[in-house]
């Protein structure tokens, strides 16, 4: 695709173009090279930022604060069936009055709605007083180690630093414009496992049961009640996810079980101090167990939720004037790479509306991605206009 010799004030040809990119984590298959030629077009300064297998791209437009980021991501999740689709899910085909692919919501409609909505503020308004810059990497979908975390560490290192920050996720629930994230619980990973010592049930002094251990660490786990949310956070909650032995006889007491947990959390919880406690727990059932008890604990992210103020006032705003919805404030749902942000700008998120990501025929109508475009050109306008 030669920028800009097309016209990239339009959105779809550029989301068309990029979901016929297979760019299922952690491949890129020419997804950021589209869409670097798109930015390149429009005079952004573009770096190329790869991680291990990942490749990332950063863009910059100007030299000057507040910089306002749009970030995202180009990789997606694996397509499933592909018989099953209505339309390739790599084609980028319109069908009546929606955009069908693998990407179409979550995020590649998106990010073309990023690029169409700053050619249309540049055409009217010039370059910025300050700066534009998209933060956009190939590692979302997966294990999130290679993108955006390590782009921002790279990125803070080379002075580089962000006024306020705008995810295209998908965040709306059933209508453009219904719901705005301004916050995302933390999550924890746990998994729990209790070494004791194989032998039969009818010598049961001559071999150790971990199967009692790991109930007990269980039954004080999901006992607690972490806390009752907050004005901005449901309640935290623990759940079991599976509990693991491996023993198909009846007559054997096993050597090993295991347990896989979950935790999200709100504000009113951390992480570390979360791991405190399973822990402590633990160390409380160990005591009198022979065997021995082990626990692998990863926070992912903690929570966080970015102040109500002129910027998420400007974003609720934009939305309401293209359309004629007062999105809710929000802080549900799973984690995003906002996660990372978080820690270098105020960062919110506001999408396409997410019903069908990654199910079979993920698609997006055509009229929400031109009306997602207005939506983010009407943030720029007010965005310079009231923090320049």
């Amino acid at each position: 695709m030669t920028q800009r010799d097309t016209n990239l004030t339009d959105p779809l040809p550029l989301a068309q173009a990029l979901i016929r990119a297979p760019s299922v984590t952690p491949r890129d298959e020419g997804a950021l090279d589209t869409l670097q030629s798109a930015l390149s077009g429009l005079g952004f300064t573009c770096q190329r930022m790869p991680f291990g297998e990942v490749d990332n791209l950063y863009a910059r437009l100007g030299t000057a604060e507040p910089v306002f980021c749009f970030a995202g991501h180009t990789d997606v999740v694996p397509a499933g069936q592909e018989a099953a689709w209505s339309a390739g899910p790599f084609a980028g085909e319109v069908h009546g009055e929606a955009l069908i692919g693998r990407g179409a919501v979550d995020m590649k409609g998106a990010i073309a709605a990023f690029v169409a909505a700053t050619a249309r503020y540049l055409d009217v308004q010039g370059k910025p007083a300050g700066s534009i810059a998209f933060l956009i990497t190939g590692d979302e979908e997966g294990p999130a180690i290679n993108g955006t975390k390590k782009m921002l560490q790279a990125l803070d290192a080379q002075g580089e630093r962000f006024s306020h920050c705008l995810v295209g996720e998908p965040t709306n629930r059933t209508v453009l414009g219904d719901m705005v994230k301004i916050g995302r619980r933390g999550s924890l990973n746990g998994v729990i496992t209790v070494t004791g010592r194989q032998g039969h049930v009818a010598y049961p002094d001559r071999a150790i049961n971990p199967i009692p251990a790991l109930m007990a660490v269980l039954a004080a786990l999901t006992a607690r009640r972490l806390d009752e949310g907050n004005a901005h956070f449901q309640p935290s909650n623990l759940e079991v996810t599976s509990v693991d032995v491996g023993n198909p006889a009846h007559n054997v007491i096993p050597g090993e079980a295991r347990a896989k947990f979950n935790i999200r959390f709100n504000t009113e919880q951390d992480g570390e101090a979360l791991k405190s406690w399973i822990n402590d727990e633990i160390a409380k059932v160990q005591q009198g167990f022979a065997g021995a008890i082990s626990a692998d604990l990863t926070v992912t992210g903690d929570a966080f939720q970015t102040a109500e103020g002129p910027f998420t006032a400007l974003l609720a705003d934009a939305i309401h004037a293209r359309t004629g919805i007062a999105p809710e404030l929000s802080t549900s749902g799973g984690t995003s790479d906002a996660r990372f942000i978080k820690d270098y700008a105020p960062v919110a998120e506001f999408g396409l509306v997410g019903a069908s990501m990654h199910q079979i025929d993920e698609q997006t109508p055509v009229a929400d991605i031109k009306v997602l475009t207005e939506v983010y050109h009407d943030i720029l306008m007010r965005y310079f206009e009231v923090f320049a």
